[in-house]
């Protein structure tokens, strides 16, 4: 539906030959009818695919390894707390340590794997590799709408399939999983939600109704971003760091109707954003999100003998200067508890472990993180002693040329103004950025699980800008082409080579002294 240029009529200078001169404008007076790719019957065919793909990766034996038929690493504290919630109606209290400090809905979802299949290591991983699987399809579906290209919708899902962070995420216990479906979908939401506007923009402007008041038409109810918010909830119901995507994702969220107003000519775009769209937006994306968390705590609030659930009037007071719920006010206290306990694992106070790292280290995976190690007597490989490891760590072929992607996508951002990169940054930078301002505090490697996704997507739109990139002659699509499908075989091929220390498999020593291609991953 995109309109032909118009022509304008200037009037040159009067001289002896001046007569009218038709101009052609630069650029379409109506923006073009676009809102998401059109190859629906391929589209899903591709998703079922790579969702099929996903599955075999993310299943295939996936109750191994365990220690000694226990969780390993931090699987040691959720496995348990998710089998306690299944005989505790719903509440886990810890007894180890006194407190929970992460909100209960990963251990949720961890439960309900092993409800399944039992307290062992399918039961406790069941939850999180379906969440893994659900990741690969939405980053595949994302990749395609922001593209408009199936073909790099299936090159973003390959290459999420292929990442070792993710599949790492996907086969342990562990809360970043969980947090990264529920980011990812929200991302997913709002992108979608951003294409709806402009359809609903475009309507309004075919029945001229864009000038009506200065600010621009009504866009109606935006289920879209209505269930961003609730998906953001979830994320801060998994980990608190789900806050810093309410923040990133409402600002991005606010951006695209600014834009949209504006490209569709409204005459006063900024005040029609604030008008129409701002307090919409806190709605979906700030008092929806608190009222999921809170819901993720209803066996809490519903118990007797969940920890600090009835603090007020014995260390809280009865009086209150807000007037809240008891309960709330409980949930409160009980938070700020766990706030207390996250903030004190600082290095200044001697909180130090042998596989922390700091965030600038992240985007390359130069430090990762070692869940699981077994050199003694452990046969399978033709050696006396095998070892049998699980590491947390990037595809190379993909994490040791962060910067240079995050670099173009940053000069595509801002100097050509591709709103695609623009909002891949911005999901990548809500997993990152945030984190500087705790520098002293214990961190890990897994929390980058979150960024993976979006580096995924960044990769994927540079692939897809060099087969699709405009005026090319058949030799260049060719080498194109060339060019993209070797990256993505060497990145296949890489993953393949680091697949047995992703997954506990036996090697050698020697080939396990391959593996290690830093000294910063000893």
């Amino acid at each position: 539906m995109a309109d032909s240029l118009r022509s304008r009529t200037v009037t040159a200078p009067a001289t002896e030959a001046s007569r009218a001169v038709p101009v052609i404008s630069p650029a379409p007076l109506r923006p073009a009818a676009d809102f998401g790719p059109v190859d629906r019957m391929q589209g899903w065919v591709m998703t079922a695919v790579i969702t099929a793909l996903a599955s075999l990766t993310r299943f295939l034996n996936l109750g191994s390894p365990t220690d000694a038929g226990t969780p390993i690493f931090d699987e040691k504290h959720y496995a348990p707390q998710a089998w306690q919630m299944l005989h505790n109606h719903g509440v886990e209290d810890n007894p180890g340590y006194g407190l929970v400090v992460h909100p209960p809905l990963s251990k949720q979802l961890i439960a309900i794997g092993e409800a399944l299949f039992g307290y062992n290591g399918l039961g406790w991983r069941f939850s999180g590799a379906v969440c893994g699987v659900i990741v690969v399809l939405l980053v595949a579906r994302i990749a395609r709408r922001i593209s408009r290209s199936t073909l790099v919708g299936a090159i973003a899902g390959l290459l999420l399939i292929a990442d070792g962070v993710s599949f790492v995420a996907a086969r342990t216990a562990l809360l970043d999983g969980f947090l990264v479906v529920f980011v990812v979908a929200a991302f997913g939401c709002l992108i979608v939600d951003r294409d709806q506007v402009r359809e609903r923009m475009h309507i309004a402007m075919l029945e001229d109704r864009i000038g009506e008041t200065p600010w621009g038409p009504r866009l109606g109810v935006r289920w879209w971003r209505f269930g961003a918010g609730v998906l953001l909830g979830l994320a801060c119901a998994t980990k608190w760091s789900g806050l810093y995507f309410i923040v990133f994702f409402g600002l991005m969220s606010v951006a695209f109707d600014v834009a949209a107003r504006r490209q569709y000519r409204v005459p006063r775009p900024w005040l029609g954003t604030l008008r129409r769209d701002v307090g919409p937006a806190l709605y979906a994306l700030t008092l929806i999100p608190f009222g999921v968390y809170l819901a993720s705590y209803t066996p809490w609030f519903a118990s007797e003998t969940g920890v600090n659930r009835h603090e007020v009037g014995r260390s809280i007071g009865q009086d209150s200067i807000l007037p809240l719920p008891d309960a709330v006010r409980s949930l409160w206290h009980y938070t700020h508890a766990a706030y207390k306990f996250h903030a004190g694992l600082t290095n200044a106070d001697g909180n130090h472990h042998p596989w922390e790292s700091k965030p600038w280290t992240w985007p390359m995976s130069l430090r990762p993180v070692l869940y699981a190690i077994d050199n003694q007597n452990v046969p399978g490989c033709g050696e006396q002693s095998c070892v049998k490891a699980v590491m947390m760590v990037g595809t190379p072929a993909m994490w040791f040329i962060a910067v240079p992607v995050l670099a173009w996508a940053v000069w595509r951002a801002f100097v050509k103004r591709d709103w695609r990169y623009a909002v891949i940054l911005v999901g990548y930078g809500a997993g990152f950025l945030p984190w500087f301002a705790m520098i002293d505090r214990q961190m890990y490697f897994f929390y980058a699980a979150v960024m993976a996704p979006f580096l995924v997507l960044a990769i994927a739109m540079i692939l897809g800008d060099i087969l699709y990139k405009p005026n090319q002659n058949d030799e260049r699509r060719k080498l194109g082409l060339i060019a993209v499908s070797c990256y993505i075989a060497l990145v296949l091929t890489n993953f393949a080579w680091m697949y047995p220390i992703l997954t506990g498999l036996p090697i050698s020593q020697a080939t396990w002294n391959m593996q290690i291609w830093l000294p910063s991953w000893r």
